[in-house]
């Protein structure tokens, strides 16, 4: 499922350097040898992807260069006289100043000449910007790693630098380095003999250094409870303390780990019972998840848990290990991969765990035995995580973890189960970045897949898709547009068991709250959580349905409603010209050719709750970017719609030319494929209350009755799965000859058209249906003009439904005389004499069309 990708190959990126500029040693050809592999080494990557190493060089020299992935050039940083065994370096933004520890003795313990020991371990700082001067910073007997801060990227030349050195005993320094710049380009140290020093952090047990974020997380004991603390660095002063968190356990641990302090080839490996495997990961998007294995009681069952503080949340997952021919490492390797952190045990299992959406754990993936593979993960030798990369120290190589899209593929075709099916497909969809092939490949799939009763992969997809695309322009919406269709879901992972734990939010200092970039995002998604409402379909609520209710329904309203009715007309006028319809001739299928009044108000009125959710929460930014963010969604879902439907009909070679009623009998097996498809897409889009692309219903009714038997196009109808528009009743009046089959199929459509579209067509049939039509518009004149129908009260929308059959003239016309009967015997008005005679032969005239007897 994951593949590592190497951006950084020191055999590729730095040997053939070192060859051409003969900095290795030479062979009895006064040729420059490839240096081995245990003599050129990793040793750091700084923030800003620049990868220090060292190597062995000439006449027994230790050098130390760094690698530009950026314009992919190397440059020589210092040399060392004698062989030094490097334990840990690091180079300040400008390249001018390098810190450098390392031992005093070699392997068969003999000192080096140059330096004579009197500790372990030798911690400096050079000047390199020429070579010139050195500090000693540090001399102990233990382990020591340093870290230069950087400020941020688009920083100038800063006149201070900030150092960080860590030792092995449990305690951390910060180091104030100020330079000056003599001669116009020698950069020195000022005052070098009185360097300003601090304590950090004393008696640690971890650390943790973020690369990206220039922050320093570590834990301490207090209380027997390990206490995680955040220390935030900036490039403009020193440093702040804004996270102390009691992560809810005690340390059992004796030895200090660092994570993203480089790589030591000298230390000894330890007992992973005596370290600590815990790792933070943070987002830009606000983000922080706190990921830590717990001690492996047996070989049955591994557990380990996300803390997800910008929700509040503890998850802990107890997975069941299945046999295995792999050695069973003691802990795994956590793995950043944006949205997602994955939980790898190399042989055993590979979750990914929904960092932004953890509400459903359906929406995680939980693999094992041979689909859970990270290739070309070796399992014999360690791999550091990294920020965002993974360091093989062994190999000299870095990667970056990315989805194989075409696995994924293929774990969907052959897996059944609905849990593993939807995460899959969320994953894929997440990470799709515009790949048309895969795109079409998954909508293939799911509409091929039968229909699930718990999950709906169509209204899956069409959130993912949306939700994916909006955050790409702003993630400020992060939070209140929807990502999935479900509310809950009750299932089992199959050989994972889990537990959610909620803790409090209330960790970070005030001073969180006046900060900008990930601080800032981070605490609004702690004030979202506090203040956790239902995001889930803004528009999907009751007063909704009541004012779909009202719009759809023949009645007669108040000016107020006629004005909302108008201003969801315009949203909707606003929307579709947004929408790309300049590729139409390109797509096999074509929609937005017709006024679709049914789609235009349900647009409309998503684009309007739509606006008022958002105004809600992020009014903030102006009415003028809510509007543009509604809107693009908004054009987002209908182009989306399209291309599921275009992708459908691609794959089955049709073309709109199968839309002709006429040839009715020349119908193949993919054009009734396609109508179940295309009713699936249809009820996915209504069960979210999501508006389908103008004509839609068109296209879906014209294939219908291309391809169903009259019995089934009908009942179809009824239910209200087909709806006839004014453009297919007008086809089928055209399209079709007077034959008998015809007018029977004919009138059986035209019995069930709404009445707006009956008064609009009924001149284009010569048939008594059409006579009913015009009979009954006479009625309504009549009445209207005795100022008696437009004085009557509306129909309850329990009488009525927003889908209802009006087009036979008998149910109006006993409406309409009740309604009259009804206001003669409340009220005492006066009132004109009917024709009631005229009034008989129309109802008798409408009972006996639809009764089949007008010819009898």
């Amino acid at each position: 499922m994951l593949e590592l990708k190497p951006f950084f190959d020191i055999e590729d990126d730095v040997v053939p350097w070192l060859l051409k500029c003969r900095l290795t040693p030479s062979d009895e050809n006064d040729l420059s040898t490839r240096p081995s592999r245990k003599e050129l080494k990793i040793v750091h990557v700084e923030m800003n992807g620049h990868v220090l190493y060292t190597w062995k060089g000439t006449k027994g020299t230790t050098c130390i260069a760094t690698y530009d992935p950026h314009n992919k050039q190397n440059k020589l940083l210092y040399v060392f006289d004698k062989e030094v065994p490097l334990i840990s370096c690091s180079v300040n933004m400008e390249r001018t100043l390098l810190a450098v520890s390392f031992l005093q003795f070699t392997r068969c313990g003999v000192p080096f000449e140059t330096f004579r020991p009197v500790s372990r371990c030798l911690t400096l700082l050079l000047e390199i910007h020429p070579v010139n001067n050195t500090k000693v910073l540090k001399a102990v007997d233990t382990h020591v790693r340093v870290q230069f801060v950087y400020p941020t990227s688009d920083a100038k030349l800063f006149p201070e630098n900030h150092l960080l050195v860590i030792s092995e005993d449990g305690c951390i320094e910060h180091i104030l380095v100020r330079v000056i710049i003599e001669e116009g380009y020698r950069v020195t140290i000022q005052n070098p003999d009185r360097l300003h020093k601090d304590i950090v952090a004393e008696d640690i047990l971890w650390a943790q250094w973020d690369t990206q974020g220039q922050r320093l997380f570590y834990i301490i004991e207090k209380e027997n409870n390990a206490l995680l603390t955040c220390i935030q660095f900036y490039p403009d002063r020193n440093y702040e303390k804004l996270l102390s968190f009691p992560l809810g356990f005690s340390l059992t641990v004796t030895k200090l780990r660092l994570i993203n302090f480089g790589c030591n080839s000298f230390q000894q490996e330890e007992s992973s019972l005596e370290l600590l495997n815990l790792q933070v990961f943070t987002n830009p998007t606000g983000t922080m998840s706190v990921c830590y294995s717990h001690p492996m009681q047996n070989k049955q069952e591994f557990t380990y848990s996300v803390i997800l503080l910008h929700y509040g949340w503890r998850k802990t997952f107890i997975v069941s290990l299945e046999e295995s021919d792999h050695y069973l490492i003691s802990e795994p390797t956590f793995i950043n991969i944006g949205y997602y952190v994955a939980v790898y045990m190399p042989g055993y299992f590979l979750h990914l765990i929904n960092i932004q959406h953890p509400n459903l754990v359906c929406h995680s993936l939980f693999l094992s035995g041979k689909d859970a593979k990270v290739s070309p993960w070796n399992l014999q030798r360690p791999i550091l995580s990294l920020t965002d990369s993974l360091l093989d120290c062994q190999f000299g190589k870095i990667y970056k973890a990315h989805l194989d899209l075409k696995v994924f593929l293929s774990f969907m075709h052959d897996n059944k189960l609905d849990c593993h099916q939807l995460a899959a497909m969320h994953c894929a969809v997440f990470y799709l970045q515009n790949n048309s092939e895969i795109e079409a490949q998954i909508i293939h799939w799911m509409c091929g897949l039968p229909v699930s009763g718990s999950i709906d992969l169509i209204q899956e997809f069409i959130c993912g898709t949306l939700y994916r695309k909006a955050i790409s322009e702003t993630h400020l919406v992060d939070k209140l547009l929807p990502y999935t269709s479900l509310i809950n879901w009750n299932g089992e992972i199959p050989g994972v068991s889990h537990s959610t734990e909620t803790i409090s939010v209330s960790v970070f200092r005030d001073t969180i709250q006046t900060l900008k970039g990930f601080w800032a995002k981070l605490n609004r998604n702690v004030e979202f959580v506090k203040n956790l409402e239902c995001f889930h379909y803004p528009w999907h609520n009751n007063s909704s349905r009541l004012i779909k209710a009202q719009l759809y329904s023949e009645m007669k309203v108040d000016e107020r409603a006629k004005q909302h009715f108008r201003n969801i007309l315009e949203n909707a006028k606003t929307i579709l010209p947004k929408v790309d319809t300049c590729s139409s001739e390109q797509k096999a299928v074509s929609f937005f050719q017709e006024e679709d009044r049914h789609q235009m108000v349900l647009i409309g009125l998503m684009v309007e709750k739509l606006k008022e959710h958002l105004m809600k929460y992020l009014h903030y930014i102006g009415k003028k970017k809510i509007d543009l963010i509604v809107n693009n969604y908004t054009v987002t879902l209908l182009e989306c719609i399209w291309q599921i439907i275009d992708k459908i009909w691609n794959k089955y070679s049709l073309n709109t030319h199968i839309l002709c009623l006429s040839n009715r009998e020349k119908i193949n097996s993919a054009e009734l494929v396609v109508f179940h498809m295309m009713t699936r897409v249809l009820e996915a889009a209504e069960g979210l209350f999501l508006p389908l692309p103008p004509g839609y219903h068109t296209v879906h009714i014209t294939i219908g009755a291309r391809c169903l038997p009259l019995h089934t196009l009908l009942h179809y109808i009824d239910i209200g799965v087909l709806r006839p528009t004014e453009r297919f009743v007008t086809k089928l009046l055209e399209e079709l000859d007077n034959s008998a089959t015809n007018e029977r199929f004919k009138f059986s459509i035209a019995t069930r058209i709404p009445e707006t579209i009956g008064q609009k067509i009924c001149h284009l049939w010569d048939h008594p249906v059409s006579s009913s039509c015009i009979a009954r518009n006479h009625v309504k004149t009549l009445l209207s003009e005795l100022r008696i129908y437009e004085k009557s009260s509306d129909f309850s929308l329990k009488e009525q439904t927003p889908f209802e059959s009006e087009f036979l003239p008998l149910i109006c016309l006993t409406r309409v005389l009740t309604e009259v009967e009804d206001q003669a015997l409340s009220h005492l008005e006066e009132s004109e004499n009917v024709d009631a005679k005229f009034v008989e032969e129309v109802a008798l005239k409408q009972t006996l069309t639809f009764l089949g007897l007008e010819n009898k």
